[in-house]
Order: C-alpha cells, then structure tokens, then sequence
C-alpha cells in the first residue's frame, strides 16, 4: 500500500512532464512540416561539377538555383 503512495504521484509527475512537453513542442512549431524532412534526403544538396570553368559567384548562383529548383519540387511533390 505504501507503494502506491510514492508511485501513483510519480506516475502523475511523469504524466504532467509529458504534456507539458507536448504542449511546448506544439506552440514552438515542432509539428508545423513533417512531410518535407522526410522528402528532403531525395534531392541533391549542390550541382555536380562543371567541366567547364565557372567563376566563384556563378557557381553560388548555381548552389542557389539547385536549392531553389529543389524546393519547389519539394512542394510539387507535396501537393
């Protein structure tokens, strides 16, 4: 019996933790996207290599526009 007595306010303890948990997960914006984490892996982070010769700006631009086209099929495939 006395058992219970430590237990039964730990387990509600426990309980109380979790949904506050929850609940701060939730207003912060943990839950907000789940699908395109789980597409992102799909896609390529950079480019390939050019044989050709590319300045330095040209090949951000190039970054950039990969990572563009990545995310717009990210929300073509969403939808």
């Amino acid at each position: 019996m006395e058992t219970i007595f430590v237990l039964l306010p730990l387990a509600l303890l426990i309980a109380a933790i979790a949904v506050g948990l929850f609940i701060w997960a939730a207003r912060t914006g943990q839950f907000d996207d789940l699908d395109t984490p789980a597409v992102r892996i799909l896609f390529d982070d950079e480019e390939p290599q050019r044989l050709h010769g590319t300045s330095a700006t040209g090949a951000k631009a190039g970054r950039r526009s990969a990572a563009a086209s990545a995310e717009a099929e990210t929300r073509r495939v969403l939808r």
